[in-house]
């Protein structure tokens, strides 16, 4: 139990939901004496606490205390530094108050607030329970003006000087003392100051510690207000209060260059299971004793080996060891459960868990002979070192200085023999009616608690409707309202891709029509051809320019890639009707195509300097001309070799009909 004061607090009449200002049992515990209050209200109980600065104040239902979380945390920021609201009967998972007074040894009348509030006190100091938990370790101090600087007149300007420089040199000490404060502690802390004419307009400090450690309190004077406030939690937490020392190990070692660690629990749960390579004494006693304080140090071999002998010395534990060889088949089957890297770590856990084996059945007699209130784990760590169950029973209860004892039922004045059986009758039955009366009364407050929370329910279930309606509405012309945009978003996604492809042809015209007069000026001019450029001497790329500007009769034509074409490429020109072929110098046409613009009589011409803009160009009319005229009189004399060997051919074939008598 604490050396300080705890108070139990039970209600005992109303509710904290109920319009009724609720009141409330006290019991408050100080030196193992317990002093009783009754049907007291809570800005009294507060007056009191800060009166006593309990180290607890013991429920078994915080919401006794406060109607919801808003009116929790205000309760507690209204209790003194370091007392702690404790729910004894657990957080999320709660035990009832009756099953906890029983596993304590506690029997009270559950239908009085003032033996509730006494088991609650008892309970919280035997360490049950757990600390409800509203606030982050987290700070916020903030420095501020006092008053609002309002309107003002001509001394204006003079007035926000001063505050604001007050402000300012009181965020300046504060800031002193947080420095202090970081430097001896190690707890951090940021600030956000907002500087205004003068000075500051107010300095906000965030400390990463609990508000009852900070050497900074609220106050305030005619110019500057200091708040410290707490950062509240999202949720309540529950911590449990009960503070457990270091826990009983049970440590399996297997020795050697490379030794294996394994540490259980009393209740068979694997701590540690590691095995190292190198490690010394020392390294290993330290590791071990992180994990709590081996009770037992054991080994899977017979004898003790000197190297587990020196670590059992180093804790003055009991050794265990098997007595004999553990086979293979029985370390495999006993590492099993927890599993493991090498033989080492199976070694290890070998001689855990058959010391935990060992024990178990003395573990179990404990659990069942030891009152539940007592810590388990010093019971058996008495039983291993040689006491008996009673023996160690006794000595942790002595420990534990466990000496409150529930108020004692009055007393009666002895009654006659020939009356005795009567009378117990009739106090038995005053005893029943007197708890139905109780019984009743409580079952009436209940019923009337609920009708009015039953009221408040509807009215809220009424106001709850009247919004969900608002709001569905206001979400259906939303949707509506996002549902038209997006049509709208898509209409206009698809014009724009209309006019930026419409502006790209528009662009691409433009060029064209541009090359066009330029070409065509050169042709008004007399200073040039236009010829129609077609990038290769494929059947596509002809149609790709007939279709872009046309090719009619005695256009001039510029391929600029003779190769790849043959008799029926070339016919798509030499059909036209076009009036030249102009090629590159340096390339030179399929002998079959040649062939077919010979027969066609279009002039195939090389070495004529031509002016391209872009997919148009012109070339010089009498270089042209005279190049065709080249070309014809080639072409001539190509006609007169080809009818010369025709003539030749044929007498060559009369000859050899004579020859041959056919003539």
């Amino acid at each position: 139990m604490q050396n300080g004061v705890i108070y139990g607090i039970d209600i005992a009449k109303g509710s904290s939901r109920a319009q009724e200002v609720p009141r409330y049992a006290v019991a408050v515990l100080k030196d193992g004496e317990i002093e009783h209050y009754t049907m007291i209200r809570l800005h009294r109980i507060l007056r009191m606490l800060n009166r006593d600065r309990p180290d607890y104040i013991a429920v078994d239902n915080i919401f006794e205390l406060a109607a919801d979380k808003r009116d929790l945390i205000r309760l507690l920021e209204k209790l003194p530094e370091n007392t702690k609201l404790v729910q004894v009967t657990g957080g999320i998972h709660q035990k009832s108050l009756i099953r906890l007074g029983k596993e304590h040894g506690l029997s009270f009348n559950q239908f009085d607030p003032v033996q509730e509030a006494e088991v609650c006190a008892i309970l919280a100091s035997l360490g049950v329970g757990v600390e409800v938990s509203l606030f982050e370790d987290i700070t916020r101090i903030k420095v501020s003006r006092a008053r609002s600087l309002g309107r003002g007149g001509w001394s204006q300007n003079r007035y926000r000087r001063k505050v604001h420089g007050a402000v300012k040199e009181k965020s300046r000490e504060i800031d002193s003392i947080l420095r202090k404060f970081s430097r001896d502690t190690g707890y951090t802390y940021t600030e956000n100051i907002k500087k205004g004419f003068g000075g500051y307009v107010r300095a906000e400090y965030t400390v990463n510690a609990r508000r009852s450690l900070i050497p900074v309190k609220s106050s305030s004077n005619a110019d500057v207000q200091v708040k410290v406030k707490s950062v509240e939690r999202d949720k309540i937490q529950y911590i449990p209060i009960k503070k457990t020392g270091r826990k009983y190990t049970i440590v399996g070692i297997d020795p050697g260059t490379t030794v294996g660690i394994a540490i259980l629990s009393f209740d068979g749960e694997l701590l540690l299971s590691e095995s190292i390579r190198g490690i010394s004494h020392d390294e290993v006693v330290r590791m071990i004793a992180e994990y709590g304080k081996p009770a037992i140090v054991a080994t899977d071999v017979y004898p003790v080996p000197s190297a587990v002998e020196k670590i059992r010395r180093s804790f003055n534990a009991v050794i265990w060891s098997p007595g004999g060889e553990i086979r293979a088949e029985e370390k495999i089957a006993l590492a099993r459960k927890f599993g493991y890297s090498n033989d080492h770590e199976r070694d290890s856990l070998t001689a855990a868990m058959a010391t935990y084996k060992a024990y178990k059945n003395v573990f179990s007699r404990v659990e069942k002979r030891a009152p539940k209130y007592l810590d388990l784990d010093s019971i058996k760590f008495y039983v291993i070192n040689g006491a008996s169950i009673d023996e160690a029973i006794e000595k942790v209860a002595s420990e534990s200085k466990i000496n409150v004892k529930m108020k004692p039922e009055p007393q009666h004045e002895p009654v006659k023999e020939e009356d005795s059986e009567q009378d117990e009758q009739i106090r038995k039955l005053r005893e029943e009616i007197n708890l139905k009366n109780a019984q009743v009364k409580q079952l009436k407050d209940y019923v009337a608690e609920l009708k009015y929370e039953s009221g408040q329910k509807d009215r809220k279930i009424e106001s709850l409707e009247m919004r969900i309606n608002k709001v569905r509405n206001s979400v259906y012309r939303q949707v509506r309202r996002e549902k038209e945009m997006n049509i709208r978003d898509k209409e206009i996604e698809r014009l724009n891709k209309e006019l930026s492809k419409t502006r790209r042809s528009l662009r691409k015209q433009r060029k064209q029509n541009k090359r066009l007069k330029q070409i065509r000026k050169k042709e008004v001019k007399g200073e040039g051809i236009p010829v129609k450029v077609i990038s290769s001497f494929t059947r596509e790329a002809i149609q790709h320019t007939k279709e872009l500007y046309g090719i009619k009769e005695n256009d001039v034509i510029f391929l600029n890639d003779a190769s790849g074409g043959g008799p029926v490429t070339a016919s798509l020109l030499s059909e036209a009707r076009v009036r030249a072929v102009l090629i590159k110098e340096d390339e030179d046409m399929p002998h079959a195509a040649l062939e077919s613009f010979y027969d066609y009589e279009v002039p195939v011409l090389k070495d004529i300097r031509v002016h391209r803009v872009g997919d148009l160009a012109s070339v010089n009319p009498e270089i042209l001309e005279n190049a065709i005229d080249q070309w014809e009189k080639k072409a001539e004399e190509r006609r007169r070799e080809k009818e010369h060997e025709q003539v030749k051919s044929i007498l060559d074939e009369y000859r050899s009909e004579r020859r041959r008598g056919l003539v």
